[in-house]
């Protein structure tokens, strides 16, 4: 064998052996450009669902916190609505004259008279417009003066010194005591609940 030949020989399996390489090399490089797409692809999937999840969070959110704000005008806004009623119903009541008025001044004193049979001075306030009603209708009770007006929109407010009792019968005790009793039905009639 001649030294060509060998060189020959050694150059044909230098070349085969950098063929093998390249071709290993060309299939890993394959294997990791496919591995990166595979990666690439996982990744862009995980970003698409985790913006889709970010954007119903967010959408979630925003439809509660509409639904809340919602809520929270129309309980206002009926909040509104039953303070007029109780402002009407105020006036109405503050406007009741003549004989109506005496009448449900003197069931209301009578009520609160029965707290004082034992005391020797009562004396009953009411609404200072009402001063000469009171006058009237303390006549019919012995030991029983009118004091001084009170803040209300009429009936009577009743005390005596000896027995550090007051009674408060006024019309504004009264409606205060069939508004909170009846203001859930208030409520249903006035927004048909």
């Amino acid at each position: 064998m001649s030294l060509d030949t060998v060189v020959e020989d050694i150059r044909d399996e230098a070349r085969a052996r950098a063929e093998d390489i390249r071709s290993e090399g060309e299939e890993r490089a394959e294997e990791i450009v496919s591995e990166a797409e595979r990666d690439a692809e996982e990744i862009r999937e995980e970003a698409e669902r985790d913006v889709k999840r970010t954007i119903e969070q967010e959408r979630e959110q925003k439809l509660s916190s509409a639904k809340l704000e919602a809520k929270q005008k129309r309980l206002e806004a009926r909040r509104e609505v039953l303070e007029e009623v109780r402002d009407d119903v105020e006036a109405q009541i503050a406007a009741i004259d003549g004989d109506e008025r005496e009448e449900l001044t003197r069931a209301l004193l009578d009520a609160a008279a029965e707290e004082f049979e034992d005391a020797d001075t009562v004396v009953v306030h009411g609404r200072a417009d009402d001063e000469e009603l009171l006058e009237t209708v303390v006549e019919d009770y012995d030991g029983f003066d009118v004091g001084e007006p009170t803040d209300c929109l009429g009936g009577v407010v009743v005390d005596a010194e000896e027995s550090r009792v007051r009674v408060n019968n006024t019309f504004d005790s009264v409606l205060e005591e069939v508004w909170d009793d009846n203001l859930r039905d208030i409520s249903a009639r006035l927004f048909e609940e």
